[in-house]
Formats: C-alpha cells, structure tokens, sequence
C-alpha cells in the first residue's frame, strides 16, 4: 500500500526491484495482492466480468502506472526475467504485453486450485468429493491457460495463517490408534495424487513453497503477536529428509514427478482434453502429448479392468505410479501389470481403450511405447 503517484515512492519501488536482482541474482518476482494495488476499495466488491468493473472510477491509475513500469523496466533489462500476478480480479491485459495496452505480466496465479483442494480436505468427506469440480477448477479460464500458473497450496498454507496440507494430512494422526497405518497411507496417497493432477493438467508453470514437496509438517511464521513472537514455527525442518520415512517418500516422487516435465516437457504441451470424468467410480482421465494420466480418488474401490479411452493402438507402459513401494505406497499394482495392449473398441469418445487396473487412492501415468498399426 504505496503513495504510487509519488515520484520518489516510485523511484524507490522499481530501484527496489532492480537491487533484489543484481543483489541476490533472482530471476522472477511475484506480486502479491494485485487487487490491493489496482483498485482504491483493493479488490473488496464483487467483480461479475463486465469490463466496467475495471474501468471506473475506483481504479488507481498511478498504481497501474506502476505496474506497467515495472514490468516493462524488469523485461528490457532482465529479458529472462519472470513475473508473476496474483490478482483474484484478473484484470484485463494482465498478462498481455505493456506495447498493446497491458500490464506486461509473464503469468497469473490460479488462486481458485489451493482454495478447492484445502476446501475439500478439510472439510469434504473423501466419498462426497466431485470430480467434475476437481476438472473445472483446474482448467478454469482455459482461454488464458498459456498464461496460468497453478500450485497445490498457496502462501497461506506455508508461511502464514493456515494448516499446510501436510498438517491437515498428517497432524491429527494418532500414532497409538489401530487405524494408524491406514490413515498415514490415505494421507501419502492424496498427497501424491493432488500433487501429480494441478502439475500435469493445469497451466504453462507450476509453482511450489519450499518444503511443501517433501509434506513439511508445519507452516513456516515469522514471530508475531498473533502466536506470541515465538520462534517456534520459524524454521524449516530440512533434518527430516536426513531419515528414511514419509517425508523422503513424498521427496522421492516429487523429484520423479519433475523429471517428466524435465524429460518430456508435460507443462509445454497443450492444455489437455479431460475425457474421462467420472463422479460414480470418482475416476479421471486425461491425455497430454504422449502421456496417458488415470486417477483414482475413490477412498475404497479398487477397479481390476478399468476402461479408458485412448487415440493412439498400441502398448503404453506405466512410468509413474504413485502407489509404487519406493514413494511409500503398498506396491498393489505389480510390474508385470505397467505394460498394457489396447483393445480395439470406442470409449470416452476415442477410438481405442485401455483396460486398467486402478488401486483405490491411486493414480498412473503410461506412456506410448509402441504404436500398433491395424
């Protein structure tokens, strides 16, 4: 909350940005709160998309100054710099360049994915979650989704405020309780699976808080008045990948599940086509680029020939699974089972399909291997 049309306020802000950079050498910004800068009630009214909202009277011209001069400024200088908004208004021209009239951002932030997803873990019973929400959430605003940037948990959920998913997950485990193991495996599970659908489904970049791929047990806080100026919480507990257990496990498949952007550039490809959705057996489906993804989120069904569409006849053979032993899972789904035949029959409105087996709380990625001519 800056006096933006003060030249030395400005003067101050975008030197500011420009000593982070020869200072530290960082390569990207994001801007918080957007909303809070853009307009003088900082994004409290109701916004319905009618391009009036943007354009009257409450719009503060000398902070959308600044932003423009931010951008283009850090662009001339830094050309492979990247910045990021968070505006949960999505301006107009957000991310469109300063030269046609925008405000020059390289991505905007899908705040709608960290709010569904702590939504439904923490307080959405497993059998009641939808599907079709999951899926219209993650590929909300698809004509912008070159631009979309998409992270599992937010800020809020890593270093202020709220439970990490971690914490939801984990911190109400009880180590003497029968149900134990069973309730550690549910919350490794859906921390997998939530992970691998919002980095392979969303938009062009992905976003992670440091601590979050290995499930850090707690958020990350600064002493404040609101939890006493203790120190507590001011840590990141890296000492927990030093031991074998859960959050080397989580560390492992994150690791692996980059690797498939880093080798196969999943996040350059086009925005894929869900077309398998299903609320009932509360299975998705998706294919992007040479990737077939299955997810299972049912918390008890298991499926043994599960049928899913796919275009291309061939044999496609499971390179990811979250289930798999070395990620901490049980290892149902055995090797013998990762290559799969397609059988020549339409479903999901395609011209092959694949017959599955899908572990409960579990999720595959396959891949091509070999085209079948028929």
């Amino acid at each position: 909350m800056f006096k933006y049309g003060d030249p030395d306020v400005l003067h101050f802000l975008l030197s500011n940005l420009n000593w982070w950079i020869t200072e530290y050498q960082i390569d990207g910004f994001q801007f918080h709160s957007v909303s809070s800068m853009l307009y003088t009630h900082n994004g409290f009214a109701s916004f319905t998309g009618d391009l009036e909202e943007y354009c009257n009277q409450y719009v503060d011209r000398d902070a959308q100054l600044y932003l423009i001069l931010a951008n283009e400024i850090l662009h001339a200088l830094y050309p492979n710099i990247i910045t990021i908004a968070e505006d949960a208004t999505f301006y107009p021209g957000l991310c469109e360049p300063t030269s046609q009239g925008g405000l020059g951002f390289d991505y905007y932030v899908n705040l709608s994915v960290p709010k569904m997803w702590s939504t439904f873990l923490e307080s959405v019973p497993d059998l009641e979650w939808s599907m079709t929400k999951i899926v219209n959430t993650l590929i909300s605003d698809r004509e912008y989704a070159d631009r979309m940037l998409v992270y599992t948990e937010n800020h809020n959920q890593s270093i202020s405020g709220r439970q990490s998913f971690a914490e939801i997950l984990f911190g109400r485990i009880d180590k003497d309780s029968h149900h134990y193991k069973e309730s550690l495996q549910r919350g490794s599970s859906l921390h997998k699976m939530i992970r691998l659908i919002t980095f392979t489904s969303g938009g062009r970049a992905y976003l992670n808080f440091m601590g979050n791929e290995f499930g850090h047990p707690e958020r990350v806080e600064f002493p404040t008045s609101s939890n006493d100026n203790s120190y507590s919480h001011a840590n990141r507990q890296w000492d927990l990948l030093e031991k074998d257990g859960i959050h080397c496990d989580l560390f492992s498949f994150d690791k692996d599940m980059m690797k498939l952007d880093e080798k196969l550039r999943v996040l350059s490809r086009r925005i894929p086509n869900f077309h398998h959705v299903n609320d009932s057996s509360m299975v998705i489906s998706y294919i992007r680029g040479p990737l077939l993804f299955v997810f299972n989120f049912h918390p008890t069904n298991s499926y043994d020939s599960y049928s899913i569409g796919v275009d291309e006849a061939g044999e496609y053979q499971v390179i990811l699974n979250t289930d798999g032993i070395k990620y901490g899972g049980q290892g149902i789904l055995k090797e013998d089972q990762y290559l799969q035949r397609t059988v020549s029959r339409r479903v999901d409105g395609l011209r092959n399909c694949l017959q599955v087996s899908l572990p409960s709380r579990t999720a595959q990625v396959y891949k091509l291997r070999r085209i079948l001519r028929i």
